[in-house]
């Protein structure tokens, strides 16, 4: 996480924005005279508008802000006129989570109005707030979103200078397309379960472990992944316990030194959310520490019940992938590792066309979608490259899926960087090069036959003579085609790629 290049030190600069959002945001709630409880629920508010608002335009993320009060209020209301009815209380945030976890399906908006809906009923159960303080909710949430929409798209538009990357379009495919469908039912039971065991341990607490097995679905796609994100869950919260014991505890809930601390967290969040959810959860820890002292309840023995509660919501989650209507890691990977294969054959057939006079080809596009779609490929596969993963064989070769996908991605940039070479050559042994990358492609994204493999099993031409730039690209994505032929046809079992 320390030595992680930070290009354009954009995860500096959104951590410190976020920081001065949140900030000001709290500042203008405590100059209105709201109460602690609004202050705190206000600066949540504007933490979530400024994590979860990732639309790939400035217009779209300020659309899917003005639309958060919508998804927000109702639900804040909800909470708050059914914190004293238990019953109907636990209905009605089961509710949420499905709604909530099922309005993924609709993009980066869903995902962030039904995240916003889930944490404002979360945030009303760990604040205690009753119907009496609704209205200085309301204004406190609308003065946070104000603060974070005024910082965000007017003092430091950091998206306008540097645009966000275009996440890859969803997975096709009757199963796939159900994704959502199954993680809402899968999250729904798990926090049923993990709200059950929750009240068992606290019956003023219980929500760390509902609010656990939440987090832990949010952007996983199948099991492998959700439990990799349950163990860095339990390792953050547990390393940040260790923290708070030394750090907020002592401090009994000082104003301003428990403000800059929250501050440091704040930023912390921010920083190493794109690098490590363990990192993530330590900030996040120590945070909800600081603030529990700030409302003067704060004892080692209440983070030793974060900490079981975070266990009980980890299980649980656990065990909804597991059992509940299951995604397999299996089939995420295929998907993924199929669609980088076909854009790298997509980028080598524009590249081929441009250098034979075709101006109207383009292989950047196709670049641009290959560097996305890997990024994806690395998230899949990541349950099975983790330190911790018992299956050396499957690691093994997924590492070596991953290194000859990096290097088809270089070839791949190399030869579109040729061909927007005006001065640059066609040769004819290029198109027959290119032909044999597309047959090698739809080897490896085809069912297995045995012509396949007789086919996959040999070895790539090469060129008879010295080669030109733009076919020495092409004749190296061959031979790393061809060497991925046997990590990607294992025998059943692997459960790497179907064989």
């Amino acid at each position: 996480m320390f030595v992680a290049p930070d290009p354009g030190l954009l995860r500096l600069r959104t951590g410190l924005r976020a920081v001065l959002g949140i900030a000001l945001a709290v500042t203008v709630a405590e100059l209105a005279g709201f109460s602690l409880t609004a202050s705190i629920t206000g600066g949540l508010a504007a933490l979530l508008a400024l994590f979860t608002v990732t639309d790939a335009t400035v217009r779209g993320q300020a659309v899917t802000t003005l639309l958060l009060p919508l998804a927000g209020f109702p639900v804040l209301a909800l909470a708050t006129l059914l914190h004293d009815h238990t019953l109907l209380r636990d209905a009605a945030f089961l509710l949420v989570v499905l709604g909530g976890v099922y309005a993924r399906r609709w993009g980066p908006r869903g995902h962030a109005l039904g995240i916003f809906a889930f944490m404002n009923f979360f945030s009303t159960q760990f604040l205690h707030a009753v119907p009496a303080q609704l209205p200085e909710l309301y204004a406190a949430v609308g003065i946070a979103l104000a603060a974070a929409g005024a910082v965000r798209f007017v003092l430091w538009p950091i998206e306008r200078r540097t645009p966000p990357p275009a996440a890859p379009a969803p997975l096709p495919g009757t199963g796939l397309a159900r994704i959502t469908t199954r993680q809402a039912v899968q999250a729904t039971a798990a926090c049923a379960v993990a709200l059950g065991i929750g009240q068992v341990l606290s019956e003023d607490r219980w929500y760390w472990a509902v609010g656990t097995t939440w987090w832990i679905f949010v952007n996983t796609v199948s099991r492998g992944d959700t439990l990799v994100r349950g163990f860095r869950r339990f390792l953050g919260t547990l390393l940040g316990i260790a923290v708070g014991m030394v750090v907020a505890i002592p401090l009994h809930g000082a104003p301003l030194p428990t403000a800059l601390l929250v501050a440091v967290c704040v930023f912390g969040i921010f920083y190493t959310a794109p690098l490590s959810y363990s990192w993530m959860m330590l900030a996040v820890t120590v945070m909800a520490g600081l603030l529990y002292g700030l409302l003067g309840v704060l004892d080692p023995a209440l983070l030793v019940l974060r900490l079981e509660e975070t266990v009980v919501g980890a299980v649980c989650a656990a065990l909804a992938v597991l059992l509940i209507l299951p995604v397999t890691t299996h089939a995420i990977n295929d998907a993924w590792i199929q669609r980088a294969l076909r854009a790298v054959h997509a980028a080598t057939a524009a590249s081929e066309r441009r250098l034979s006079g075709d101006e109207a080809a383009d292989p950047r596009p196709h670049v641009t979608e290959l560097d996305l779609l890997l990024g994806r490929v690395r998230l899949s596969l990541a349950p099975l490259v983790h330190p911790l993963s018992p299956f050396r064989e499957r690691k093994a070769r997924a590492r070596r899926v991953l290194g000859l996908l990096d290097e088809c991605a270089a070839e791949v940039r190399g030869l579109a960087a040729v061909a927007a070479d005006p001065d640059a050559s066609h040769d004819a042994r290029l198109a027959a090069a290119c032909w044999r990358v597309e047959s090698a492609v739809e080897r490896l994204t085809s069912p297995r036959t045995p012509e396949h493999a007789q086919a996959g099993a040999a070895e790539p031409e090469t060129a008879p003579h010295p080669a030109p730039a733009a076919l020495g690209h092409v004749s190296g994505l061959e031979r790393l085609l061809a060497a991925l032929d046997e990590p990607l046809r294992t025998p059943p079992g692997s459960l790497l790629v179907r064989s």
